[in-house]
Protein backbone atom coordinates (compact mmCIF):
# COMPACT_ATOMS: atom_id res chain seq x y z
CA UNK A 1 0.00 0.00 0.00
CA UNK A 2 1.09 3.41 -1.10
CA UNK A 3 0.29 6.27 1.55
CA UNK A 4 -1.10 9.64 -0.46
CA UNK A 5 0.51 13.02 0.26
CA UNK A 6 -0.27 16.20 -0.93
CA UNK A 7 2.47 18.81 -1.74
CA UNK A 8 1.69 20.89 1.45
CA UNK A 9 2.03 17.75 3.44
CA UNK A 10 5.69 16.66 1.51
CA UNK A 11 6.66 20.22 2.70
CA UNK A 12 6.27 20.48 6.17
CA UNK A 13 7.12 17.04 7.13
CA UNK A 14 10.56 17.92 5.18
CA UNK A 15 10.73 20.88 6.96
CA UNK A 16 10.04 19.51 10.43
CA UNK A 17 12.79 16.95 9.88
CA UNK A 18 15.17 19.22 8.42
CA UNK A 19 14.71 21.40 11.13
CA UNK A 20 15.27 19.02 13.97
CA UNK A 21 18.20 17.71 12.40
CA UNK A 22 19.91 20.85 11.74
CA UNK A 23 19.61 21.67 15.76
CA UNK A 24 21.66 18.45 16.16
CA UNK A 25 24.49 19.15 13.82
CA UNK A 26 23.80 23.00 14.85
CA UNK A 27 24.97 21.44 18.69
CA UNK A 28 27.72 19.38 16.99
CA UNK A 29 29.96 22.87 15.84
CA UNK A 30 31.62 22.02 19.30
CA UNK A 31 32.44 18.42 19.75
CA UNK A 32 36.03 17.69 19.05
CA UNK A 33 36.89 14.80 21.22
CA UNK A 34 36.19 11.26 21.46
CA UNK A 35 34.50 11.86 25.00
CA UNK A 36 32.65 14.90 23.27
CA UNK A 37 31.44 12.41 20.84
CA UNK A 38 30.33 9.45 23.04
CA UNK A 39 29.13 11.18 26.17
CA UNK A 40 28.54 15.11 25.53
CA UNK A 41 31.65 15.80 27.54
CA UNK A 42 29.82 14.77 30.47
CA UNK A 43 27.42 18.38 30.57
CA UNK A 44 24.06 17.05 29.85
CA UNK A 45 21.58 18.61 32.31
CA UNK A 46 18.22 16.78 33.23
CA UNK A 47 16.68 18.11 29.77
CA UNK A 48 19.20 16.82 27.46
CA UNK A 49 19.61 13.52 29.25
CA UNK A 50 16.00 12.98 29.51
CA UNK A 51 15.70 14.22 25.37
CA UNK A 52 18.49 11.33 24.84
CA UNK A 53 16.49 8.75 27.06
CA UNK A 54 13.13 9.28 25.41
CA UNK A 55 14.32 10.10 21.68
CA UNK A 56 15.99 6.86 21.41
CA UNK A 57 13.49 4.71 23.16
CA UNK A 58 10.30 6.34 21.59
CA UNK A 59 11.06 4.93 18.02
CA UNK A 60 9.06 3.08 15.65
CA UNK A 61 7.98 0.44 18.10
CA UNK A 62 6.52 3.04 20.50
CA UNK A 63 4.78 4.89 18.17
CA UNK A 64 3.95 3.01 15.00
CA UNK A 65 4.28 -0.35 16.49
CA UNK A 66 1.84 0.79 19.58
CA UNK A 67 -0.81 1.71 17.06
CA UNK A 68 -0.64 -1.86 14.97
CA UNK A 69 -0.56 -3.56 18.02
CA UNK A 70 -3.74 -1.75 19.33
CA UNK A 71 -5.38 -1.97 16.30
CA UNK A 72 -6.08 -5.43 17.20
CA UNK A 73 -5.64 -5.75 21.26
CA UNK A 74 -6.61 -2.19 22.11
CA UNK A 75 -5.33 -0.18 25.00
CA UNK A 76 -3.14 -2.35 25.94
CA UNK A 77 -0.39 -1.59 23.62
CA UNK A 78 0.39 1.02 25.64
CA UNK A 79 2.38 -1.10 28.11
CA UNK A 80 5.30 -0.57 25.56
CA UNK A 81 5.93 2.68 26.51
CA UNK A 82 4.25 2.27 29.69
CA UNK A 83 6.46 -0.06 31.08
CA UNK A 84 9.40 1.91 29.09
CA UNK A 85 8.80 4.78 31.37
CA UNK A 86 8.58 2.47 34.60
CA UNK A 87 12.05 1.04 33.78
CA UNK A 88 13.40 4.97 33.53
CA UNK A 89 12.07 5.57 37.43
CA UNK A 90 13.64 2.38 38.66
CA UNK A 91 16.89 3.22 36.68
CA UNK A 92 16.84 6.46 38.09
CA UNK A 93 16.40 5.41 41.68
CA UNK A 94 18.51 2.24 41.64
CA UNK A 95 21.70 2.66 38.77
CA UNK A 96 21.52 6.23 37.73
CA UNK A 97 23.69 7.66 40.57
CA UNK A 98 26.07 4.47 41.35
CA UNK A 99 26.94 4.02 37.79
CA UNK A 100 27.19 7.81 37.27
CA UNK A 101 29.53 8.04 40.19
CA UNK A 102 32.11 5.76 38.31
CA UNK A 103 33.33 8.38 35.25
CA UNK A 104 33.54 5.29 32.88
CA UNK A 105 31.78 5.26 29.32
CA UNK A 106 30.28 1.77 28.80
CA UNK A 107 28.76 -1.65 30.56
CA UNK A 108 31.41 -3.37 29.89
CA UNK A 109 34.27 -1.21 31.67
CA UNK A 110 31.84 -1.39 34.22
CA UNK A 111 31.63 -5.36 34.40
CA UNK A 112 35.56 -5.28 34.22
CA UNK A 113 36.31 -3.08 36.79
CA UNK A 114 34.40 -5.78 39.01
CA UNK A 115 34.77 -9.15 36.94
CA UNK A 116 37.93 -8.76 34.90
CA UNK A 117 38.47 -7.90 31.35
CA UNK A 118 37.42 -10.85 30.04
CA UNK A 119 33.90 -10.10 31.56
CA UNK A 120 34.22 -6.94 29.78
CA UNK A 121 35.00 -8.09 26.34
CA UNK A 122 32.52 -10.89 26.32
CA UNK A 123 29.78 -8.09 27.60
CA UNK A 124 31.12 -6.04 24.89
CA UNK A 125 30.51 -8.77 21.94
CA UNK A 126 27.13 -9.81 22.87
CA UNK A 127 26.26 -6.51 23.68
CA UNK A 128 26.88 -5.08 20.48
CA UNK A 129 24.91 -7.68 18.83
CA UNK A 130 22.06 -7.61 20.62
CA UNK A 131 21.75 -3.74 19.81
CA UNK A 132 22.74 -4.56 16.38
CA UNK A 133 19.73 -6.75 15.62
CA UNK A 134 17.30 -4.02 17.13
CA UNK A 135 18.65 -1.96 15.19
CA UNK A 136 17.97 -4.07 12.16
CA UNK A 137 14.12 -4.51 13.62
CA UNK A 138 13.91 -0.49 14.12
CA UNK A 139 15.20 -0.04 10.04
CA UNK A 140 12.16 -2.73 8.61
CA UNK A 141 9.40 -0.24 9.59
CA UNK A 142 11.46 2.56 8.59
CA UNK A 143 11.89 1.59 5.25
CA UNK A 144 8.39 0.66 4.87
CA UNK A 145 7.11 3.74 5.92
CA UNK A 146 9.35 5.58 3.84
CA UNK A 147 8.48 2.66 0.73
CA UNK A 148 4.61 3.94 1.06
CA UNK A 149 5.39 7.48 1.25
CA UNK A 150 7.26 7.97 -1.76
CA UNK A 151 7.01 4.59 -3.82
CA UNK A 152 10.58 3.66 -3.51
CA UNK A 153 12.18 -0.02 -3.39
CA UNK A 154 13.44 -1.08 -0.31
CA UNK A 155 16.44 -0.50 -1.26
CA UNK A 156 16.61 3.34 -2.06
CA UNK A 157 14.16 3.70 0.93
CA UNK A 158 17.09 2.28 3.06
CA UNK A 159 19.10 4.58 1.67
CA UNK A 160 17.02 7.77 1.98
CA UNK A 161 16.59 6.29 5.70
CA UNK A 162 20.68 5.52 6.10
CA UNK A 163 21.05 9.23 4.74
CA UNK A 164 19.09 11.29 7.42
CA UNK A 165 20.59 8.98 10.27
CA UNK A 166 24.15 9.97 9.10
CA UNK A 167 22.94 13.38 9.47
CA UNK A 168 21.37 13.08 12.78
CA UNK A 169 23.94 11.27 14.77
CA UNK A 170 27.53 11.06 12.81
CA UNK A 171 28.91 15.00 13.37
CA UNK A 172 27.69 15.41 17.37
CA UNK A 173 26.89 11.80 18.49
CA UNK A 174 25.27 12.14 22.13
CA UNK A 175 25.56 15.89 22.04
CA UNK A 176 23.25 15.94 18.44
CA UNK A 177 21.06 12.91 20.01
CA UNK A 178 20.08 15.13 22.92
CA UNK A 179 19.26 18.23 21.11
CA UNK A 180 17.34 15.85 18.58
CA UNK A 181 15.64 14.04 20.92
CA UNK A 182 14.43 17.65 22.78
CA UNK A 183 13.08 18.60 19.59
CA UNK A 184 11.63 15.47 18.43
CA UNK A 185 9.96 15.09 21.77
CA UNK A 186 8.48 18.42 22.11
CA UNK A 187 7.12 18.03 18.20
CA UNK A 188 6.04 14.37 18.91
CA UNK A 189 3.72 15.58 22.10
CA UNK A 190 1.95 18.22 20.72
CA UNK A 191 0.58 16.31 17.72
CA UNK A 192 0.14 13.27 19.23
CA UNK A 193 -1.48 14.60 22.00
CA UNK A 194 -3.94 16.71 19.19
CA UNK A 195 -4.51 13.61 17.32
CA UNK A 196 -5.27 10.96 20.17
CA UNK A 197 -7.99 13.72 21.16
CA UNK A 198 -9.33 13.68 17.97
CA UNK A 199 -9.38 9.79 17.42
CA UNK A 200 -10.80 9.63 21.69
CA UNK A 201 -13.66 12.05 20.61
CA UNK A 202 -14.40 9.74 17.75
CA UNK A 203 -14.64 6.94 19.43
CA UNK A 204 -17.05 8.15 22.24
CA UNK A 205 -19.10 10.15 20.21
CA UNK A 206 -19.84 8.07 17.25
CA UNK A 207 -22.06 4.85 17.87
CA UNK A 208 -20.34 2.97 15.57
CA UNK A 209 -17.72 3.00 17.29
CA UNK A 210 -18.73 2.52 20.47
CA UNK A 211 -20.51 -0.62 19.39
CA UNK A 212 -17.83 -2.14 17.21
CA UNK A 213 -15.16 -1.85 20.25
CA UNK A 214 -18.27 -2.99 23.56
CA UNK A 215 -17.37 -6.73 22.65
CA UNK A 216 -13.60 -7.13 23.74
CA UNK A 217 -11.79 -5.34 26.53
CA UNK A 218 -10.38 -2.51 24.05
CA UNK A 219 -9.90 -0.14 27.16
CA UNK A 220 -8.23 -2.46 29.31
CA UNK A 221 -4.35 -2.21 29.87
CA UNK A 222 -4.95 -5.76 30.70
CA UNK A 223 -6.60 -6.90 27.73
CA UNK A 224 -4.46 -9.80 26.84
CA UNK A 225 -4.22 -11.04 30.66
CA UNK A 226 -2.31 -9.98 33.54
CA UNK A 227 0.22 -12.05 33.17
CA UNK A 228 0.95 -10.77 29.60
CA UNK A 229 0.97 -7.31 30.49
CA UNK A 230 3.38 -7.85 33.33
CA UNK A 231 5.99 -11.02 30.96
CA UNK A 232 6.10 -7.56 28.47
CA UNK A 233 7.20 -5.13 31.29
CA UNK A 234 9.36 -7.64 32.67
CA UNK A 235 11.09 -8.11 29.46
CA UNK A 236 11.65 -4.36 28.89
CA UNK A 237 13.33 -3.97 32.34
CA UNK A 238 15.67 -6.28 31.58
CA UNK A 239 16.39 -5.06 28.26
CA UNK A 240 16.62 -0.88 28.93
CA UNK A 241 18.47 -1.90 32.10
CA UNK A 242 20.95 -3.80 29.97
CA UNK A 243 21.33 -1.77 26.93
CA UNK A 244 24.36 0.29 26.93
CA UNK A 245 22.65 3.51 25.02
CA UNK A 246 20.33 3.67 27.44
CA UNK A 247 23.09 3.70 30.45
CA UNK A 248 25.48 6.17 28.03
CA UNK A 249 22.22 8.52 28.81
CA UNK A 250 23.46 8.26 32.45
CA UNK A 251 27.51 8.57 31.73
CA UNK A 252 26.83 12.07 30.11
CA UNK A 253 25.18 13.36 32.74
CA UNK A 254 26.99 16.24 34.59
CA UNK A 255 26.03 14.78 38.31
CA UNK A 256 25.14 11.94 39.53
CA UNK A 257 22.01 13.45 40.93
CA UNK A 258 21.36 14.92 36.73
CA UNK A 259 21.35 11.04 36.30
CA UNK A 260 18.49 10.56 38.04
CA UNK A 261 16.20 13.40 37.89
CA UNK A 262 17.17 13.12 34.03
CA UNK A 263 15.81 9.71 34.52
CA UNK A 264 12.32 10.57 36.27
CA UNK A 265 12.20 13.14 33.44
CA UNK A 266 12.49 10.66 30.74
CA UNK A 267 9.90 8.76 32.18
CA UNK A 268 7.65 11.71 32.37
CA UNK A 269 8.16 12.01 28.35
CA UNK A 270 7.99 8.24 27.73
CA UNK A 271 4.95 7.00 29.11
CA UNK A 272 2.15 9.48 27.34
CA UNK A 273 3.21 8.48 24.12
CA UNK A 274 1.81 5.68 23.88
CA UNK A 275 -1.51 6.47 24.85
CA UNK A 276 -2.31 8.38 21.48
CA UNK A 277 -1.28 5.98 19.83
CA UNK A 278 -2.94 3.65 21.33
CA UNK A 279 -6.05 5.02 20.53
CA UNK A 280 -5.37 6.06 16.83
CA UNK A 281 -4.71 2.36 16.48
CA UNK A 282 -8.08 1.38 17.60
CA UNK A 283 -9.95 4.30 15.82
CA UNK A 284 -8.47 2.79 12.47
CA UNK A 285 -9.65 -0.81 13.73
CA UNK A 286 -13.56 0.08 12.91
CA UNK A 287 -12.91 3.74 10.50
CA UNK A 288 -10.37 1.89 7.83
CA UNK A 289 -9.94 -2.09 8.49
CA UNK A 290 -8.74 -2.71 5.02
CA UNK A 291 -4.94 -0.39 6.21
CA UNK A 292 -2.69 -2.80 6.99
CA UNK A 293 -1.51 -2.76 10.39
CA UNK A 294 2.17 -1.48 10.08
CA UNK A 295 0.59 1.65 8.62
CA UNK A 296 -2.14 2.90 10.94
CA UNK A 297 -0.62 5.75 12.29
CA UNK A 298 0.68 7.46 8.89
CA UNK A 299 -2.70 6.52 7.30
CA UNK A 300 -4.63 8.19 10.40
CA UNK A 301 -2.01 11.14 10.54
CA UNK A 302 -2.41 12.03 6.55
CA UNK A 303 -5.67 11.40 5.77
CA UNK A 304 -7.57 12.53 8.95
CA UNK A 305 -6.25 14.75 10.05
CA UNK A 306 -5.26 18.63 9.17
CA UNK A 307 -2.43 18.89 7.03
CA UNK A 308 -0.44 21.03 9.51
CA UNK A 309 -1.08 18.51 12.41
CA UNK A 310 -0.64 15.18 10.07
CA UNK A 311 2.25 16.36 8.64
CA UNK A 312 4.26 18.01 11.85
CA UNK A 313 3.35 14.51 13.51
CA UNK A 314 4.62 12.48 10.76
CA UNK A 315 7.60 14.28 10.76
CA UNK A 316 7.83 13.65 14.21
CA UNK A 317 7.66 10.15 13.76
CA UNK A 318 10.41 9.60 11.06
CA UNK A 319 12.52 11.22 13.20
CA UNK A 320 11.10 8.89 16.13
CA UNK A 321 12.67 6.22 13.81
CA UNK A 322 16.05 7.87 13.32
CA UNK A 323 16.79 8.78 16.40
CA UNK A 324 16.20 5.60 17.65
CA UNK A 325 18.99 3.83 15.32
CA UNK A 326 21.05 6.64 15.50
CA UNK A 327 21.00 5.84 18.88
CA UNK A 328 21.40 2.28 19.40
CA UNK A 329 24.21 2.87 16.76
CA UNK A 330 25.95 5.39 18.77
CA UNK A 331 26.33 2.54 22.05
CA UNK A 332 27.63 -0.06 19.52
CA UNK A 333 30.06 2.19 18.03
CA UNK A 334 30.96 3.50 21.71
CA UNK A 335 31.58 -0.32 23.10
CA UNK A 336 33.70 -1.63 20.18
CA UNK A 337 35.55 1.70 20.36
CA UNK A 338 36.40 2.11 24.20
CA UNK A 339 36.46 -1.52 24.89
CA UNK A 340 37.94 -3.46 21.96
CA UNK A 341 39.37 -1.37 19.70
CA UNK A 342 41.43 1.64 21.04
CA UNK A 343 43.25 -1.36 23.37
CA UNK A 344 43.98 -3.27 20.33
CA UNK A 345 45.02 -0.14 18.06
CA UNK A 346 46.70 1.49 21.03
CA UNK A 347 44.86 4.71 20.31
CA UNK A 348 45.56 7.83 22.63
CA UNK A 349 42.43 9.81 23.92
CA UNK A 350 41.84 12.30 21.14
CA UNK A 351 40.74 12.86 17.46
CA UNK A 352 42.14 9.59 16.72
CA UNK A 353 39.54 8.01 19.14
CA UNK A 354 37.05 10.34 17.57
CA UNK A 355 37.31 8.99 13.67
CA UNK A 356 37.35 5.79 15.22
CA UNK A 357 34.02 6.19 16.33
CA UNK A 358 32.51 8.29 13.24
CA UNK A 359 33.82 5.39 11.33
CA UNK A 360 32.84 2.26 13.03
CA UNK A 361 28.77 4.41 13.02
CA UNK A 362 29.26 4.08 8.91
CA UNK A 363 30.28 0.50 9.07
CA UNK A 364 27.44 -0.27 11.99
CA UNK A 365 24.85 1.51 9.88
CA UNK A 366 25.64 -0.02 6.71
CA UNK A 367 26.07 -3.62 7.70
CA UNK A 368 22.48 -3.68 9.41
CA UNK A 369 21.22 -2.15 6.63
CA UNK A 370 22.34 -4.93 3.93
CA UNK A 371 21.17 -7.21 6.47
CA UNK A 372 17.70 -5.37 6.85
CA UNK A 373 17.13 -5.28 3.41
CA UNK A 374 18.22 -9.47 3.01
CA UNK A 375 15.18 -9.85 5.27
CA UNK A 376 12.66 -7.42 4.51
CA UNK A 377 10.00 -9.67 4.61
CA UNK A 378 10.67 -11.17 7.89
CA UNK A 379 9.14 -10.26 11.31
CA UNK A 380 10.18 -7.66 13.55
CA UNK A 381 8.89 -9.28 15.76
CA UNK A 382 11.56 -12.18 15.67
CA UNK A 383 14.80 -9.70 15.73
CA UNK A 384 12.86 -7.34 18.77
CA UNK A 385 13.32 -11.23 20.45
CA UNK A 386 16.29 -12.09 19.47
CA UNK A 387 17.91 -8.54 19.91
CA UNK A 388 16.15 -8.80 23.76
CA UNK A 389 17.93 -12.29 24.59
CA UNK A 390 20.78 -11.28 23.59
CA UNK A 391 21.24 -7.92 25.31
CA UNK A 392 19.50 -9.03 28.79
CA UNK A 393 19.92 -12.83 29.46
CA UNK A 394 23.66 -12.51 30.36
CA UNK A 395 24.42 -8.92 30.92
CA UNK A 396 21.60 -7.81 33.46
CA UNK A 397 22.15 -9.81 36.26
CA UNK A 398 25.81 -9.25 36.60
CA UNK A 399 25.54 -5.56 36.07
CA UNK A 400 22.82 -5.11 38.76
CA UNK A 401 25.37 -7.42 41.12
CA UNK A 402 28.69 -5.02 40.00
CA UNK A 403 25.65 -2.36 41.34
CA UNK A 404 24.82 -4.02 44.86
CA UNK A 405 27.24 -6.93 45.69
CA UNK A 406 30.14 -6.66 43.76
CA UNK A 407 31.75 -9.05 45.64
CA UNK A 408 29.02 -11.64 45.29
CA UNK A 409 30.38 -13.28 42.79
CA UNK A 410 34.03 -14.39 41.55
CA UNK A 411 34.83 -13.11 37.87
CA UNK A 412 34.93 -17.12 36.16
CA UNK A 413 31.49 -17.37 37.26
CA UNK A 414 30.12 -14.45 36.38
CA UNK A 415 31.79 -15.08 32.74
CA UNK A 416 30.49 -18.24 32.70
CA UNK A 417 27.03 -17.16 33.51
CA UNK A 418 27.31 -14.23 30.57
CA UNK A 419 28.23 -17.44 27.85
CA UNK A 420 25.82 -19.93 29.14
CA UNK A 421 22.97 -17.81 29.59
CA UNK A 422 23.46 -16.27 26.30
CA UNK A 423 23.60 -19.40 24.45
CA UNK A 424 20.42 -20.89 26.13
CA UNK A 425 18.76 -17.51 24.93
CA UNK A 426 19.89 -17.95 21.52
CA UNK A 427 18.85 -21.11 20.99
CA UNK A 428 15.67 -20.53 22.77
CA UNK A 429 15.06 -18.11 20.32
CA UNK A 430 15.97 -20.21 17.24
CA UNK A 431 13.89 -22.80 18.57
CA UNK A 432 10.55 -20.81 18.55
CA UNK A 433 9.89 -21.41 22.17
CA UNK A 434 6.76 -20.18 23.70
CA UNK A 435 8.79 -18.55 26.87
CA UNK A 436 10.27 -15.43 25.77
CA UNK A 437 14.17 -16.08 25.64
CA UNK A 438 15.43 -13.51 27.63
CA UNK A 439 13.61 -15.07 30.74
CA UNK A 440 15.11 -18.57 30.26
CA UNK A 441 18.87 -16.94 29.90
CA UNK A 442 18.33 -14.35 33.04
CA UNK A 443 17.22 -17.88 35.22
CA UNK A 444 20.20 -19.86 33.80
CA UNK A 445 22.30 -16.97 34.80
CA UNK A 446 20.55 -16.68 37.83
CA UNK A 447 21.48 -20.53 38.92
CA UNK A 448 25.28 -19.65 37.86
CA UNK A 449 25.69 -16.91 40.05
CA UNK A 450 24.13 -18.55 42.72
CA UNK A 451 26.68 -21.81 42.33
CA UNK A 452 29.40 -19.16 42.04
CA UNK A 453 28.24 -17.29 45.02
CA UNK A 454 27.52 -20.36 46.91
CA UNK A 455 31.16 -21.95 46.02
CA UNK A 456 33.21 -18.93 46.80
CA UNK A 457 31.52 -18.67 50.26
CA UNK A 458 32.74 -21.92 50.87
CA UNK A 459 36.23 -21.45 49.58
CA UNK A 460 36.37 -18.51 51.50
CA UNK A 461 35.22 -19.79 54.50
Amino acid sequence: MQLTITPLQLTLLLMTIFLVIGGGIYASRTVRTAEGYTLGGRSAGPAMLAGSLAGTMVGGGATIGTAQLASSVGLSAWWFTLGSGITFILMGLFYARPLRRTNLETIPQYLSLHYGDAVGKAATVVASLGIFFSIVASLLPGMEMISALFGTPASLSTLLLLLLVFAYIFFGGMKSAGVGGILKMVLIWVTLLLSGASAYTALHTDPRYAAALSAFPWYSLFGRGVDSALSNFLSLLVGVLSTQTYIQCLFSASSPKTAMYGSFAGALITIPVGLPCSLIGMYMHVARPDVPAMLVLPTYLLEHQPAWIGSLALGGIVLSLIGSIGGLSLGISTMLTKDLLTPLLRLQEGRNQLHLARGLIVVILAAASVFAIAHADSQILFWNFLSMALRGAGVFLPLTLAIFAPRAVPGHWVLASLLLSTVVALAATLSGTSVKPVFLGVAVSAAVLLAGHLVGARCRS
